[in-house]
Order: C-alpha cells, then structure tokens, then sequence
C-alpha cells in the first residue's frame, strides 16, 4: 500500500477518533490509536516501541474506563441507568444543536432518563447531573486520549 494512502489513512482515523470521542458509536482512542499505526508503518513516521506502547495502555485505559466512570457517576449521585441511557440520547440530540447542545442534551436527557425512572423531580435533577458528570468526565478522558496521539501523529510527522 502507498505511503500516502496510508498517511490519507491516518489522517482520517485520527479526525474520526475525535469525532468518536463525542459520538457513543464510534471509538474514538481505538480509531486514533489506529491512525498513529498507519503513520507508524509508513514512511511518514516511526514511533519508538515505549511510545507506541504506553500509547496501547492509555487507549485500553481509557476505553474501559469510559464504561466505568459513567456508572460510577450515576450512582454517586444516587441516579440509575436510565439517566445514563437518556444522557447518551441527550448527546445524540445535542450534537445538531452545535457546541451548547452537546453540554444540555445530555444533561436533560439524564433528567428525562430519570424522571421516567422515578417520577421526582428533585431525584431526578441529582442523579441528572451525576449521569451528565459520569458521562462528560468519560468524553474528557477520551478526548485527552485522542488528543495526545492526535499530537504524536501531527509532531512525528511533521519531523
């Protein structure tokens, strides 16, 4: 295969796994990590055995963690998975209201997702805002993930 097929490549997975860092259906580090391996076996860039490594462990790290944190979120704040489903379709919604859409999607999308759990309104709101910090706190862990190996790709290409 081409060296710039594989750089076209790349540079595709790596804007796609920060795109998939917002989106539930796509993985976003997995994508990324991809993209810096076509970099890596093209003539583009070679990445030390430690960097690409280190890199494996935080996207495996983080992909895990993003079914965890979510959970632990939701049930700190004493919520149930209904308010982290309606959180994830709050997202969905919240992506074609631009930036401000994807912060209130899913934070009323958890307080839907709970009121039709149990209807109170003030369990709601609580558990609400543990499902939307569950859940914003995995999207921040995905997205550093991203971005970091977003700037290994740029910086060792770049070189």
């Amino acid at each position: 295969m081409s060296d710039y097929v594989l750089l076209i490549l790349g540079i595709f997975l790596m804007v796609i796994g920060i795109i998939g860092c917002l989106v539930p259906v796509l993985p976003g580090p997995p994508l990324s990590y991809l993209g810096l391996i076509l970099l890596h076996v093209s003539r583009f860039g070679q990445f030390t055995s430690t960097v690409l490594i280190a890199l494996a462990v935080v996207t495996v790290l983080v992909t895990v963690l993003d079914y965890i944190v979510p959970i632990w979120g939701t049930k700190r704040f004493g919520g149930s998975k209904y308010g982290t489903r309606g959180a994830t379709v709050g997202l969905i919604i919240g992506l074609f209201l631009g930036p401000v859409g994807i912060i209130i999607g899913p934070l009323i999308g958890a307080i839907v997702g709970e009121m039709i759990f149990k209807d109170n309104m003030k369990y709601a709101l609580k558990a609400g805002f543990g499902s939307l910090f569950g859940f914003l706190t995995g999207i921040g862990l995905k997205l550093a993930a991203s971005f970091i190996m977003t700037f290994y790709f740029v910086k060792e290409w770049i070189a």
